[in-house]
């Protein structure tokens, strides 16, 4: 069932909101991930300040994890050791308000008015609630809420209470250890939860409060990661704080005094959040720390709106006549700047910094969907993200030779560096994710001309993982080379031989690295590369005249496609050997390798493998709506390219695929970027310069945006009739727009733009009804 566009009364399309204009119980815990503020590096949940309206509460930062030693009911060599979860760190917002003797809470009091918002434009927070108290007084409370982004560890949270007459108030403020609080591990019931430790997890180091302000600081018991804080608060008229009380788990500051109708109590919560591994030495406290990086709420307020004006200005992607669609672009929009703005030198987890999702676990996710946008958008944060994979390659060697191969072979899920997938079938048998690694070093070499990147970092991930390649393949006796016992990225058929995306990526990765003017590179080597990059195996059904999946895919047996659609998503509800006998596909696996090696495909094949593979595409990933509708669009299905588009873009908003509460699909919020700039508006890249061929939908007026390309900033705007093309700051810029090249200027480039025509689509004999999109419908 939809909730944002279920009920467009409670949640109206306003262009640069989220509202929620009166609370109804039931979706807490999904709208706390979708009103959830963060940089890249601290992040907090959009929970209601009283802990009674809270269902999921907590606040985290990128990369502070604790561990633990999996423990295998059967054991094998070369499995993951080590388990990596991401922290709940100690949450800042809680709050206690009593009036007359209630304490107000939205499940217990009676609420007159509601209007609760966070603004895409400014990143701020806001509820207000209005109450009608027991005592006859009518009070209004007013929180904000914002993150900093100079100051990365800034939190600046406002509480203000307001009433028609004088009433007593006692409120009380408070920082909750949530991560060591009992709750409920769902992880055995469905593994794209996370899970919960047995033991105590954030040990206690400095424990200090007085006077309205907490200096606080833990020790994670196994990772050794330390975490400190420091809250300082401030009132309106120097109201002294009634206790202030430190706890390991609880601390909290009280304020108890009459709020007079002409004048509200305003209480500020200023906190700031030192983290990692490198936050203490035998001098300073990680709390100290923290303490230095104080700023006012003001101030970090500032921060927030200086920092979403100049995203906004390269960064917003505007859909003309489609108001629904563009609150939804742009708070997909939002999701990514907060997922990535500061991550700094990290990776991007696959639910940000929104929620505990996954366990907090970094995959292929942030180089085949997050790095195209950030490459384009913010090529610092996309080169800082492949600087933290450059940092994992002592580790990515050490696990290549634990897997008997050559140069690097990095982690399918981790937070540290090591291999956290305990399951290896769908997860270190994605060997993919080496290629991923190096085409998204390929696209910010390109993309950006990084000379210093690409001779050095991006040199050695290119070699590092073609050498992973050339030991994992073999040239075999039909003189072909190919690649065996791998996962592609559908996960619903397993270690196979020869599956078609791997081996296409696995090519480009050697052609990329063979190219290189390297001296670690001899002429045998680069040679070795060459021949296998020209001899990859590619399987191809010459009964349907369509490339396989893997060698085996076309001689599975048919899903049967009458099952419920309750029983979807088929890894909750079938082993995992019942699903890979089938020929039933988790997300777009064939079509992505002919999304992203675009050049390497004809038009023919890849309408053909579209035609043959949507229909027996589940839609159960979230990875998968978004490059479905991409190759919709280009082969010529626009209404499945706008189906798939409308999908992707309202997967969290209305929590189709029921686990939004664990935090947004960072991701889905990444394809979504690329289903407009290489969907709709047809970019592709990496050849010999910027290529467009457009396919506008036709219930769209107009699809404009910036791309940074190569240090100019490219305005492109799309409407039924043509493209046009402008640089707005640096040089001139050639384009390819259909074949026809231009050159890009400060003026107005305008290239009309003929309707195209597509062939009928493809139909095969005895497929299967169409199940991608109902299945997906039904979910949500």
């Amino acid at each position: 069932m939809a909730l944002i566009t279920a009920d467009r009364e409670r949640f109206p399309d306003t262009p640069w909101q989220l509202v929620e204009t009166h609370h109804q119980p039931g979706s807490a815990g999904t709208l706390e991930t979708l009103f959830a503020l963060g940089n890249g590096h601290l992040g907090i949940r959009g929970a209601h300040w009283a802990a009674a309206d809270a269902e999921l509460p907590g606040s985290f930062i990128n990369g502070l994890h604790e561990i633990w030693d999996i423990k295998h009911a059967e054991n094998a060599f070369g499995f993951a050791r080590t388990g990596q979860r991401i922290i709940y760190i100690p949450d800042a917002n809680n709050f206690t308000v009593i009036i007359d003797g209630e304490s107000l809470s939205l499940a217990e009091s009676d609420v007159l008015d509601y209007r609760r918002t966070v603004d895409f434009a400014t990143g701020i927070y806001e509820c207000r609630i209005t109450w009608r108290c027991r005592s006859g007084a009518t009070v209004t409370t007013t929180e904000r809420r914002a993150v900093g982004f100079a100051s990365r560890g800034s939190l600046g949270i406002s509480l203000e209470v307001a009433s028609d007459r004088e009433v007593s108030a006692d409120v009380t403020s408070s920082v909750i250890n949530r991560q060591d609080q009992p709750v409920e591990d769902h992880s055995a019931h469905d593994p794209r939860r996370a899970g919960r430790h047995a033991g105590r997890v954030l040990l206690p180091v400095r424990i200090d409060g007085g006077d309205g302000s907490l200096r606080l600081s833990w020790q994670a018991a196994e990772s050794g990661q330390r975490v400190g804080l420091a809250v300082d608060h401030w009132t309106s008229a120097g109201h002294q704080p009634f206790e202030t009380v430190a706890g390991e788990d609880d601390s909290s500051v009280r304020y108890v005094l009459a709020v007079r109708a002409d004048e509200p109590f305003r209480l500020e919560k200023s906190v700031s959040y030192a983290a990692g591994p490198g936050v203490q030495d035998a001098e300073r406290d990680a709390a100290e720390t923290a303490e230095a990086g104080l700023r006012s709420v003001e101030d970090i307020f500032v921060e927030s709106r200086e920092h979403y004006r100049g995203y906004w200005a390269t960064s917003d992607i505007v859909v003309a006549g489609q108001p629904q669609l563009q609150q939804a672009i742009r708070w997909n929009l939002f999701q990514l700047a907060q997922a990535t703005a500061r991550a700094d030198v990290a990776g991007i987890p696959a639910k940000g910094v929104t929620g505990s999702g996954y366990e907090g676990h970094y995959f292929w996710d942030q180089e085949v969907y997050l790095l195209p946008y950030l490459t384009y958008t913010n090529p610092d944060g996309a080169r800082q993200v492949l600087e933290f994979r450059h940092e994992m390659l002592p580790a990515a060697k050490i696990r290549a030779k634990e897997l008997s191969v050559d140069g690097a072979l990095f982690p399918w899920r981790t937070i540290n560096g090591l291999e956290a997938s305990a399951y290896y079938a769908a997860g270190t048998a994605q060997f993919h994710i080496a290629a991923a690694i190096a085409f998204a070093t390929s696209r910010y070499v390109w993309a950006s001309g990084d000379d210093t990147f690409r001779e050095g970092m991006g040199a050695e991930l290119l070699i590092e993982t073609a050498r992973m390649w050339i030991s994992l393949g073999f040239f075999g006796k039909d003189g072909l080379f190919h690649i065996h016992g791998v996962t592609g990225p559908d996960e619903y058929t397993a270690v196979v031989n020869d599956n078609l995306y791997t081996n296409v990526m696995a090519r480009f990765n050697l052609r990329a690295a063979a190219a290189l003017d390297h001296q670690a590179i001899d002429d045998a080597e680069r040679e070795l590369w060459v021949q296998a990059a020209n001899r990859m195996h590619l399987p191809f059904d010459e009964d349907l005249q369509v490339y396989s999946q893997d060698n085996d895919f076309m001689t599975l047996e048919p899903w049967d496609w009458t099952t419920a659609r309750s029983k979807y998503p088929l890894l909750l509800n079938f082993h995992p050997l019942v699903i890979y006998r089938h020929q039933v596909l988790k997300q777009a696996d064939t079509v992505l390798a002919m999304f992203l090696q675009w050049q390497d495909f004809t038009a023919v094949e890849k309408r053909r493998a579209f035609d043959f593979y949507d229909p027996i595409t589940t839609g159960d990933s979230t990875l998968s709506a978004c490059v479905q509708g991409i190759m919709a669009a280009e082969v010529g299905h626009p209404e499945a390219a706008l189906d798939h588009f409308t999908n992707a873009v309202f997967i969290d908003l209305d929590d189709t695929h029921g686990n939004t509460i664990d935090g947004v699909h960072i991701a889905s919020t990444g394809g979504v970027w690329s289903s407009l700039v290489c969907g709709f508006a047809g970019l592709r890249d990496q050849g010999h310069m910027p290529f467009f061929d457009p396919r506008l939908p036709a219930e769209w007026d107009a699809l404009s945006f910036h791309l940074k390309v190569r240090g100019r900033l490219l305005l492109v705007e799309l409407d039924a009739g043509a493209l046009t093309l402008s640089v707005q700051s640096g040089g001139q810029l050639d384009v390819d727009v259909r074949g026809q090249v231009f050159r890009v200027g400060a003026e107005p480039v305008r290239v009309a733009l003929e309707p195209v025509e597509f062939p009928e689509p493809t139909v095969f004999p005895g497929g299967p009804p169409t199940a991608s999109l109902p299945i997906v419908q039904a979910v949500g």
